[in-house]
């Protein structure tokens, strides 16, 4: 564990310890090297981590390029057995299960240890065929672009759908300032928008724990949130890529995913922000020909969410006529219809209608939850709005990161946006604000005000945002 050069000793120390502390709380991960120039230590980590072990390098021409050829270097160096290594040629490598198969196949025929050199879709694609093969793996990071180098699980798309399959997070992680320093601008930027998600994926789990659908754990929390404003505190920096505001990046997503990895579930550092995301990639969704980055999409659906929320507070819930909104809610039959036309892609639909009824509640059951969060309520409104950004400040923070802050920049028009709110509710059984806005029947009322013509989102390039709590 180490710090950029030339940080003071005393956050060093700090810096050391927080890593320390968190390797303390999870299973997999026994090692993550954060700092300048860590990359030179790939091969004593390797060693100590995976003794006696042959290696192989996992990487795209990119990635392989940028940190794979020095790091497959460094093992030869050192006399670790290397085999020829993997190296995906696709221009926009797909997280598909097929490349898990290739992974494999080459793993279970040299019984090499993988070291993954990438950053999402190589790190997704390695965890999941190492798992398979029952082998853990090394991950090298090539940019500071989303949480999962340290997360458990892997996104991947098989059968046309995102699926979410477990595996464990990485033994080691090696996460090379410099390296990152120089990964192309807009995966960084991609992992900042990625990093903000986390006010919203917060607040969800506030809302989630309120309800007494899923508790927060403190542990989780705290390695997620409590110094998650310092680590979002220089968007222009990261758009400049100053090394001082990628580390602070770096280190959030370094410790949100060890949060995820701790908690057996991505609850702590994911929310309705990612549904949108996950509905996109399923819908399979292009722009200017190519699936936009991860962080992207999330930090247009943190924007979405934000609107959402701060439409939901205006609403006095403490007031809310219970019996009324039982009687009114409509039952799984209904609400499968829904699902129906608004899902047109067979797989998708499918995946929707398993969700909706795994969550669907009704009579008693739905009469405490709603009970739990009127009682609630007017104290859970006040953390609602400490926990969130203002979607004025938001925006701004996107804005100054260069990251994309209207729908339009990654090709999702306003009609469709509006339509992703129930759809994105649909496909995923965790509870989020969307649940609540479903729930309450306030969806349509808060889209209303959202999408009218003097709304934040509304038809028309380059408007500035409205809103704010």
């Amino acid at each position: 564990m180490t710090t950029p050069r030339g940080a003071n000793t005393t956050y060093a120390a700090v810096l050391n310890q927080r890593i320390a502390d968190a390797l303390h709380l999870v299973s997999d991960t026994r090692e993550l090297q954060l700092g300048a120039g860590v990359i030179g230590r790939a091969a004593e980590v390797f060693q100590r981590q995976f003794p006696n072990s042959p290696a192989v390098i996992v990487a795209d021409r990119n990635t392989l390029a940028a940190a794979g050829q020095q790091v497959l270097a460094l093992l030869k160096q050192a006399g670790v057995p290397t085999t020829d290594p993997i190296v995906f040629d696709e221009p926009d490598l797909p997280a598909e299960y097929q490349h898990v198969d290739r992974i494999q196949a080459t793993l279970s025929a040299t019984g090499a240890v993988p070291v993954a050199v990438g950053s999402g879709t190589i790190n997704d694609l390695t965890k999941l065929a190492g798992h398979l093969c029952g082998r853990p793996y090394l991950v090298v990071a090539t940019a500071a672009s989303m949480d999962g180098y340290t997360a458990c699980g892997a996104s991947i798309t098989r059968y046309g759908s995102k699926e979410t399959f477990w595996c464990p997070a990485p033994r080691a992680v090696i996460a090379d300032l410099d390296v990152i320093c120089r990964a192309p601008t807009e995966l960084n930027i991609a992992g900042y928008a990625d990093l903000v998600a986390k006010t919203t994926a917060g607040a969800d789990w506030i809302l989630a724990d309120a309800a007494g659908i899923e508790p927060i754990d403190p542990r989780a929390w705290e390695l997620v949130q409590t110094h998650l404003r310092e680590w979002i505190g220089d968007p222009a920096g990261v758009q400049r890529g100053q090394p001082a505001a990628l580390h602070a990046l770096t280190e959030g997503l370094l410790m949100s995913g060890l949060a995820i990895q701790h908690n057996r579930s991505s609850r702590p550092a994911s929310g309705a922000e990612h549904q949108f995301s996950h509905l996109w990639d399923m819908e399979q969704h292009r722009h200017q020909g190519r699936v936009p980055w991860h962080g992207c999409k999330v930090g247009i659906g943190t924007l979405a969410v934000t609107l959402l929320y701060e439409e939901l507070l205006r609403f006095s819930l403490e007031q809310l006529d219970i019996q009324r909104v039982c009687a009114q809610q409509p039952d799984l039959l209904a609400v499968q219809r829904s699902v129906c036309e608004t899902h047109t892609q067979p797989e998708l639909r499918e995946i929707a209608l398993r969700e909706v009824a795994a969550k669907h509640r009704a009579g008693p059951a739905l009469e405490e939850m709603l009970s739990r969060l009127r009682a609630a309520w007017p104290q859970l409104r006040t953390r609602l709005r400490q926990q969130l950004l203002g979607f004025k400040e938001l925006h701004a923070l996107l804005r100054r990161a260069g990251a994309p802050c209207e729908p339009e920049a990654i090709s999702i028009d306003w009609l469709r946006l509006r339509r992703s709110y129930l759809a994105a509710q649909q496909i995923r059984r965790r509870f989020t604000v969307l649940d609540l806005a479903v729930l309450t029947g306030l969806l349509p009322a808060c889209l209303d005000r959202l999408f009218a013509p003097v709304g934040p989102w509304r038809a028309g390039p380059g408007l500035s945002p409205e809103g704010g709590s």
